[in-house]
């Protein structure tokens, strides 16, 4: 049997969805009162992986790299007390080792590939629902100080297909990572051409200062902040990508994040 964490949130909601479409059999685990299994991260006791081969392991959602790693450490602990085989953990692609949230994703990473268990990494790229809402414009101008640099964005939908690829036959999938950026990549500038908006980046100061006033945990500025810096420098944009080989026509990235960024307008 599969059980799938995080069932409830953006990610796993889709691969839920798409793996029962598929005739995959799974069980799901949240908090929520709606899943099979109610485990909740922060409660080792509520660890139960009793008839689970394999565990599709989400992100333990933004947090504090401590409680990441915290969390993520316990959750494969009782997976292999538990008799797991196979954990398939949804991870950071290489690009964005710059990012304010890669550490927890390699330390998770590191600990997986040591632990005895078959593993396999599904190294996501960045959102490109994600990308599209960081560059939404307000009133009719772009700011976010993504300079002209591209970003391998990939559709949320196509990471959900590619983890349902390996669900489908985890053992075939065995000790594989796979890299899962997008596969075109695109800048601030065209976005903002195809949606008619102006692209004035504002400097990194001035965006820190404009993120200081929303709310924002203490740790979300940082690696909104990261996001910025590694596209203007660059990092975000890669040609190692194994999406096709598991997903047969991704989505287009930049038409995902255009609707995004026009819902998001203000």
């Amino acid at each position: 049997m599969i059980l799938i964490t995080g069932a409830s949130g953006q990610l796993a909601s889709h691969i839920v969805t798409r793996a029962r479409q598929k005739g995959v059999a799974i069980l799901t685990a949240s908090r929520a009162a709606s899943a099979d299994r109610q485990i909740d991260f922060d409660r080792p006791e509520t660890f139960d992986l009793s008839g689970i081969e394999t565990l599709l392991m989400t992100s333990a959602g933004s947090a504090e790299d401590d409680c990441v790693m915290r969390r993520h450490g316990a959750v494969l602990a009782a997976a292999r007390a538990q008799g797991v085989r196979q954990v398939v953990y949804t991870s950071l692609t290489h690009a964005s080792d710059h990012l304010g949230f890669a550490l927890a994703h390699r330390w998770t990473e590191r600990e997986l590939r040591t632990s005895g268990m078959a593993w396999t990494i599904l190294r996501n790229g960045l959102y490109a629902e994600l990308i599209g809402d960081l560059l939404a414009p307000r009133g009719g101008l772009i700011t976010t100080p993504f300079g002209t640099g591209r970003v391998s964005a990939v559709a949320r939908t196509d990471l959900a297909q590619a983890a349902v690829t390996v669900l489908s036959d985890p053992v075939a999938h065995a000790n594989c990572c796979y890299e899962l950026s997008g596969t075109a990549a695109f800048s601030a500038p065209d976005l903002a051409r195809k949606i008619a908006a102006t692209y004035q980046p504002s400097s990194f100061e001035e965006e820190r200062a404009r993120l200081s006033a929303q709310p924002l945990f203490p740790f979300q500025q940082p690696m909104l902040m990261s996001i910025s810096s590694a596209a203007a420098a660059g990092f975000l944009e890669t040609n190692a990508t194994d999406l096709t080989r598991l997903v047969p026509t991704p989505l287009d990235a930049l038409e995902i994040s255009c609707t995004v960024a026009r819902q998001s307008a203000k």
